[in-house]
């Protein structure tokens, strides 16, 4: 069922809805960024960090630019679905994020990837995100936290897209992790 977004933060007394997050960077300090993303996002008012994904190196899908470090990060919140967008948009904002033209190289990106079993339609916020069984960046690690969320169809439709392991799952608490994940 396709709903509007509510403009709303939920109340704390709403059960907490889970949700996944796709990060990436190519940009500046990647990991870190990814890093200091998932901390900003366990900060969030009725928002838990449950897991993370590996991280990934990926070619650029659509653009151009360095290659990007990508995971996706299993939450819950009590936050409505647009409270939840803009804190995370002022989080890329926090991370020096650009927008001068579609799909241009970031310092951070964070996308609302699956909000449960919603769909949500509004001029602002499209869930289940529009291209996320386009991307192997999206796919593989969303298929780590969630795989029956990922059918084998869609895995093999991206396998030609270029994508490696960078490092474990453990990333994100890891200060060592270096930038490059070679």
């Amino acid at each position: 069922m396709t709903r509007p977004a509510p403009p709303h933060p939920v109340g704390s007394d709403a059960d907490p809805v889970p949700v996944w997050i796709g990060l990436g960077a190519n940009l500046g300090e990647r990991a870190s960024a990814l890093r200091h993303a998932v901390q900003a996002m366990a900060a969030l008012p009725g928002t838990r960090v449950l897991r993370t994904s590996s991280l990934y190196r990926s070619a650029p899908v659509d653009a151009g630019g360095p290659d990007y470090l990508n995971a996706v990060a299993a939450i819950t919140t009590t936050l409505a679905p647009l409270a939840l967008l803009a804190a995370l948009q002022a989080i890329e904002l926090e991370a020096g994020r650009q927008r001068p033209y579609r799909n241009a190289p970031r310092t951070l990106d964070l996308d609302i990837l699956l909000w449960g079993d919603e769909r949500i339609a509004s001029p602002t916020l499209t869930v289940p995100h529009p291209r996320l069984h386009e991307r192997a960046f999206v796919l593989l690690p969303l298929a780590e936290l969630a795989p029956e969320r990922v059918k084998s169809a869609q895995l093999q439709a991206v396998q030609a897209q270029a994508i490696a392991l960078a490092h474990g799952p453990d990333w994100a608490d890891s200060a060592s992790v270096p930038d490059s994940c070679s």
